[in-house]
């Protein structure tokens, strides 16, 4: 179902009422293209070099904060960049403010974003590289929630060694296809990123929704992609019954590369009213049967192999009615943390929040329109969202990540 408030409150007269009267004010995200816009780099830690030399790859249009290191860093990472002057005229802005918070002290967070936030341009970004402190992660969900006009902020934590590995993260989070990721905490350690061309992907639930969005994404990036569902796929099959592990270890004898866990189903009712085969269905669907068939498939997984579990906002926040629901998810983090895996291999998650699909077009109206507003960017998310998130994970070198594709949802962290 169409977002009919946000389309209305974006027209000028309508604009201005909920603009004076408090109402949420949703920005139309830009969600495709290349990155274009001015980028500020600022910090001078560990990561800034690496940073520039993303920058300049990606030949964006840089300024770098007044510190002397910062300047050498973009030098010598062949970034051509002009000098930020925070006294100049309000109209230089910019759409994205990457700052590298390594071994930086915390004041020096207000000195860079305070004269520089309300500077940046709708569908704008924040990037923080961090250093495992916590404290960083106070200042950017607190900052996601402040800076409005569709704009993200995202922490990266980059362990000691891995400054190297940063590219395919700040870029994702750069580019308009990371349009409803915001608020989360990213690990970066020593993992290699793979592009996805020519490497076979298997996607469960991929007939239609959320999973049929990740399949053309990831064939999009040159994927060749297996879809697995009930009907309408190249493979039609009941992940739950007992036979399916092996069913599909035979069908890739050959090899596999991406495992995407998305299929999925709720049955949702208070615990209380819950009849036990309501609650077991659930599980077997949801959790269950991921297990069994990654325990048959990691004998296929290749070299630096991916699998990537879709989960759900309710299994951090939990929700009522979906005790089931919630724990069958939360069980697919516990997949993401104990897997072992070997060569290369890695396992992240995402946590897709509010995202309109017929599922949630069938709710009530006051649920469906909290559902929507209840975050940063005040709307829901596009199945899309969810799709490039799980490319990028399946394309990039992180591990054990849980992502949460929510526009940082006001509950769950």
């Amino acid at each position: 179902m169409s977002d009919r408030y946000a389309r209305l409150v974006r027209m000028p007269v309508a604009g201005g009422v909920a603009k004076r009267v408090g109402l949420p004010q949703p920005v139309a995200l830009e969600r495709e293209g290349p990155f274009r816009g001015r980028v500020l780099l600022g910090g001078a830690g560990r990561v800034a070099r690496s940073a520039a030399s993303v920058l300049a790859a990606m030949e964006v249009d840089a300024a770098t904060a007044l510190d002397d290191p910062v300047r050498e860093h973009a030098a010598a990472a062949g970034l051509g960049a002009a000098v930020f002057n925070p006294l100049a005229p309000a109209d230089q802005r910019f759409k994205a403010l990457v700052f590298d918070a390594t071994g930086a002290e915390l004041v020096e967070l207000h000195r860079f974003f305070h004269p520089t936030v309300r500077r940046i341009l709708p569908s704008g970004r924040v990037i923080v590289l961090g250093d495992g402190r916590r404290a960083l992660e106070g200042f950017t969900r607190s900052l996601g929630k402040e800076i409005g006009r569709g704009a993200t902020v995202n922490l990266v934590h980059v362990s000691e060694g891995a400054e190297e590995r940063i590219g395919d993260t700040l870029r994702f989070l750069l580019e308009p296809r990371s349009a409803y990721v915001s608020g989360q905490v990213i690990r970066v350690g020593a993992g290699e990123g793979v592009p996805l061309a020519g490497r076979t992907a298997l996607v469960t639930g991929a007939s239609r929704g959320i999973g049929a969005a990740i399949a053309d994404v990831l064939e999009r990036e040159g994927a060749e992609v297996v879809r697995l569902d009930l009907r309408d796929a190249d493979i039609e099959l009941d992940i739950t019954a007992e036979d399916a592990p092996a069913v599909l270890a035979e069908r890739f004898a050959d090899g596999l590369d991406v495992l995407v866990h998305n299929a999925g189903i709720t049955k949702d009712r208070t615990l209380g009213k819950m009849p036990e085969e309501r609650w077991q269905a659930v599980l077997e669907v949801n959790l269950f049967a991921p297990q069994r068939i990654t325990d048959a498939l990691l004998g296929v997984l290749r070299e630096r192999g991916r699998i990537v579990c879709v989960s759900s906002l309710s299994a951090i926040a939990g929700n009522a009615g979906q005790t089931n629901y919630a724990t069958s998810k939360a069980g697919l983090l516990d997949l993401v943390d104990t897997l072992e895996l070997s060569g290369g291999s890695t396992i992240n998650a995402v946590a897709p929040g509010f995202i309109e699909t017929a599922m949630t077009a069938a709710m009530p109206l006051g649920v469906r329109e909290a559902g929507r507003r209840l975050n940063s960017l005040r709307q829901g998310g596009l199945p899309v969202d969810v799709a490039e998130t799980v490319a990028w994970l399946a394309a990039s070198g992180l591990d054990r990540n849980v992502v949460r594709v929510c526009g940082q949802s006001l509950l769950g962290a």
